[in-house]
């Protein structure tokens, strides 16, 4: 095998002509090659004059997208679209239950009477009462109000109950049994409220249906008699569907504001959501990754920090995009009817900031990220050229280096 030996010529009998007859040509093609193949350079997506020269009419044709730029105006409408409504806002907050009787509830009803009994002849003596003596009746067992709501008495006959409270049903007894019974007396007493329960399914320990009692239990002491929470709470959504009303709210969230913790009523169905939110960050910043957030939600600002910032040997702070699926009411003075829409009414739309303007950093303070949002940031005008370049001089020098060789 033969070796390849390198001089070194001393500079008095270094002939530039040399390299110049090996590099010209070959740098010639080389140059033609690059050039006639730069536009087809890689990029992570178009540039921001890609997406403006395809604006027109603030629409991007075929499909016909919104191009928005992101105002105050903006910003505060898609806040106040993005806000969710409270589950006290929506729902309220019901009265403490078990203080009424309903359908399926179990109720001990005892009935006192004066002497000389008349009606009820169990009698006792006890020196407390007027003449020593007082009668109580003892058989009236425990019943479960029916499907029409009502119990029987004796000497009353079938007693309408549902909806009443125990004390409103002690005084019905007795206007009842009035001029029958010596001076009667009533005591009402719910024996087992099982008509007051509610329903709790999800990513929960244990899906079960809870019984309510009087003291009236709040979202949370359900959710915690269910075994709790399975995935993390910043990961969780709390839904409450009452009288075919539905309501939703961030576990995280409910926690935090002690009103959104409302108190339950009878027939509620508690629904325990794992809901992992993501945005997806492509272009020049720093990670392009599918990133999750929490279900209360972050900004713009956020987002940004997540994914790394922009790169600031690529990113153009003018070409900041967020791809969104938005509600038409949203879009306001900026929406377009030929829009296309998903089959559940949304319309495509591309929000555009320009991060060159101080102030804009504060409208990505307050612009919110929603689920399945893509953040966008294009190449700078200079970022082809600069790779164009670049490659051009490692050629340049790899076939300086060639050249030499030879």
């Amino acid at each position: 095998m033969r070796t390849m030996e390198f001089h070194v010529l001393p500079p008095d009998r270094f002939d530039i002509s040399r390299i110049n007859c090996f590099t010209k040509p070959l740098m010639g093609g080389v140059c033609a090659l690059l050039l006639t193949g730069c536009a087809t350079l890689g990029a992570s997506g178009p540039t921001a004059r890609n997406i403006q020269g395809a604006v027109q009419s603030n629409t991007v044709p075929s499909p016909k997208i919104a191009v928005i730029d992101l105002t105050a105006s903006v910003v505060h409408r898609v806040m106040a679209r993005t806000r969710l409504a409270g589950l006290r806002e929506t729902l309220g907050d019901a009265p403490p239950l078990g203080t009424r009787i309903d359908r399926g509830d179990v109720v001990d009803i005892s009935i006192w009477e004066a002497p000389p009994a008349a009606l009820f002849g169990v009698t006792t003596a006890d020196l407390r009462a007027p003449g020593g003596s007082v009668a109580r009746q003892g058989g009236i067992p425990e019943q479960m109000v029916d499907d029409d709501g009502r119990v029987f008495v004796p000497f009353v006959g079938q007693l309408a109950v549902a909806g009443k409270t125990p004390a409103e049903l002690e005084q019905d007894i007795m206007r009842h049994l009035s001029g029958i019974a010596h001076q009667p007396q009533a005591m009402v007493r719910i024996v087992r409220n099982a008509s007051a329960s509610v329903t709790v399914v999800g990513d929960v320990a244990n899906s079960s249906r809870i019984a309510l009692t009087p003291r009236g239990e709040r979202l949370l002491d359900v959710i915690a008699s269910s075994g709790g929470v399975r995935q993390p709470v910043g990961k969780t959504v709390v839904q409450v569907s009452r009288n075919g009303q539905m309501a939703a709210l961030p576990l995280e969230q409910i926690i935090r504001q002690p009103a959104e913790n409302i108190r339950l009523q009878p027939n509620d169905v508690i629904t325990v959501l794992f809901q992992p939110f993501t945005f997806t960050a492509l272009g020049a910043v720093g990670a392009n990754a599918e990133i999750p957030f929490e279900s209360t939600g972050i900004t713009l600002a956020q987002a940004l920090g997540r994914m790394g910032g922009l790169r600031d040997d690529r990113a153009d702070v003018r070409g900041v995009f967020i791809y969104r699926l938005e509600n038409p009411d949203a879009l306001g003075a900026g929406a377009n009817g030929a829009s296309p829409t998903t089959p559940d009414g949304r319309v495509p739309v591309i929000y555009r900031i320009n991060l060159r303007d101080p102030a804009a950093f504060f409208l990505a303070q307050g612009f919110p990220i929603r689920d399945k949002d893509v953040v966008y940031v294009s190449n700078a005008p200079g970022a082809d050229l600069q790779k164009f370049v670049n490659i051009v001089s490692s050629m340049a020098f790899s076939i300086i280096g060639v050249s030499n060789a030879l």
